[in-house]
Parts: C-alpha cells; structure tokens; sequence
C-alpha cells in the first residue's frame, strides 16, 4: 500500500504544479467481499485523470462522477457502490472521497519517512452511509506528529475510524545484471517493489538497461550496503557465477532480509553450501535454511519472464506468509 501513496503523493506534487485540484478516494469499509479490500486509494484529478483503482476498474467512472462536488465545495463525503448487483461480488464498498491538499510540512515529513524506512499510519474519519460531511477526512500519523491530508482538518473523536498502519516500500536488491534480471526488474517494479539492481564494477550496464530500477550499485561483494537489508527486503542471487555467489553468500552471512534467493540447480547449491561451511564454519544451518534455492515455485517456468514470474510469486508467499496453493481449492475468501 505505502507505494501507492508514494505515487499518489508524486503524482499530486506534479497535478498542482499544473494547478489543477485533486480529490482522493479511499475505500474505508466493506460489506461482504471485492476485488480489493479497505486501504486502497485512487487519485482523481481535476481533469478527470486517475491515479491508482479502488476496484478492478468497474467502479472508478462512479468515483470520478461523485468526486465532482468535492472538487466544488472541497467537502468530504461518503459514497457506497453495491457490487452484490451490478459486479456480483457480492459486498459494499464505502468510499471517502476528500480534498487532497497536503502542505510543504507533510511533504517534506512523508519523504524523510519513506527515505528512512519508518512505520507511519493514517486514520480516515466518517460515517457508514452516503453523504457529504465537513468533518470527514484523514490524517497520517510519523511518529509523534499528526499531518493532516487537507490543512486544518482535526480528528473527530465522535465518527468511525478506518486506521491502516504503513509499512516502508518493500525492497529487492537484484544481484546480477544479465537478461533474467532484467525481467524480474521490470516484474518486481510492477508490483510496486523498489529494485536495487548490484552488478560487478566490470559489467557494462547502468540503472537505464534495467526498466522500473530503483537504484544501481555498480560494486564488489565486500561492499554490499549490509546496512539497508531489513525485514521488508528481499534479496536474488542471478551472477550466473558460482563464485560470485559464494562470495556474496559470505558476505550476507550474518544479514537477514525476509526472503533470500540464489539461481541454479539443487546440486549447485548443495555444493554452494558445502565450501560456504568449510570456509565459515560458523555459519548457522538456519542461515542455510532460510535460503530459497533454487528461487522460485513450482509452475512449469522456462522462460526467463516465466522464472521471473514463479520468482516473484515465491517472494510474495513467504512475506505474506501464505503456502502456494490452487484459489479453487480454497473454501474461506481469497483475502483471508
């Protein structure tokens, strides 16, 4: 979710740089089930230009409609949109529509809190029913400082309170620069992810060669940023070079992102794990443990854009701590 605020927040810095208004809605409560659950938030400009979706898309026409009247009055309100009828998904979404005008302070303090990787929150303040509402609205929460998403708004103790707790943008350092790593970039990007591409200082490449790359560390093993590896990181060996990758598996030794991933068969990484212990000995069998290799899942991946699909699908498994199974055999919501 924080990286879609994150394009929210730049999609908005550029929308008024042109003057035009913006309206953000979010969905803060569900009756029954939908494609997307509460949280997710959609910019309309006032051009009638969208940022984000609050659905699979069936919905947004109605939200760019009901948006009109706060881009007039800049009064919050509360629309519904019935699925059970016209989608058959059978729920209820209760959407606040609101003003977005954050000021220089929210900027400033949202991007010093993106760029150190800190929790924030954001409570959003309204009635379950439809309806226009001056007392409706959000505010985001760093630390010990309240910022509101439209200057002087105030929390309303006497109305329902969606609150949604933001964890930092999840991260991927790609190691290793040849055509599969191009893919899983542009794969991971698009799920929003911010990919750190590590190539050796030799290779010819740079960050345009890797499309939706966050970041390009043009560097030795030794050098590793071991200081940016936390539990919202993930890390993929793709050197193609054993001897690369048991460097580098030294070097992370004593790191713990929340997923690591190396290339290869499963005799290689037995044999990778092999000298690894003879030239550590202290090496953890945890630390082993915790090693997915070979990356990826079970789905009959040849290509390299289909590795880099069972790669990412491993990667999201692990973090939301789910085990891969066919949706059409899974009696409870696809959500739960």
């Amino acid at each position: 979710m924080t990286h879609e605020l994150k394009k929210i927040i730049r999609e908005y810095q550029s929308a008024t740089s042109k003057g035009l208004k913006c309206v953000l809605a979010t969905v803060v409560a569900l009756d029954g089930s939908s494609y997307r659950r509460p949280g997710v938030r959609m910019l309309i400009l006032e051009d009638g230009h969208m940022i984000g979706a609050v659905s699979g898309g069936c919905v947004e026409k109605e939200v760019v409609r009901q948006a009109q009247s706060v881009f007039a009055d800049d009064i919050s309100k509360i629309m519904t949109y019935d699925g059970r009828y016209r989608l058959g998904c059978e729920g209820i979404l209760y959407i606040l529509l609101e003003a977005f005008r954050p000021d220089k302070v929210f900027l400033e303090t949202f991007e010093l809190t993106i760029a150190s990787r800190h929790h924030f929150r954001i409570q959003s303040f309204f009635e379950k029913k439809e309806g226009s509402n001056a007392n409706y609205g959000s505010m985001v929460i760093f630390g010990q400082e309240q910022l509101p998403l439209l200057p002087g708004f105030h929390t309303q103790e006497k109305l329902e309170v969606f609150e949604q707790s933001m964890k930092p943008c999840f991260k991927l350092f790609i190691i290793g620069a040849e055509h599969d790593s191009v893919q899983l970039c542009n794969f991971a990007a698009m799920a929003g992810w911010e990919v750190t591409i590590v190539a050796d200082p030799s290779e010819e490449k740079n960050i345009l060669d890797f499309e939706g790359a966050h970041d390009f560390l043009g560097i030795l093993p030794e050098s590793f940023p071991l200081a940016q590896v936390d539990q919202h990181t993930a890390i993929i060996l793709m050197n193609h070079s054993y001897s690369k990758d048991l460097k580098y598996l030294l070097t992370l030794k004593d790191s713990k992102p929340i997923y690591l991933g190396i290339l290869g068969p499963f005799r290689r990484r037995e044999k990778l794990f092999n000298e690894l212990m003879e030239l550590s000995p202290e090496i953890t069998y945890d630390f082993l443990d915790r090693i997915h290799g070979p990356a990826g899942l079970n789905i009959g991946a040849e290509t390299p854009q289909e590795i880099a699909i069972s790669i990412v699908a491993e990667i999201l498994s692990v973090i939301r701590e789910k085990e891969p199974m066919h949706l059409k055999n899974k009696e409870t919501g696809i959500h739960d």
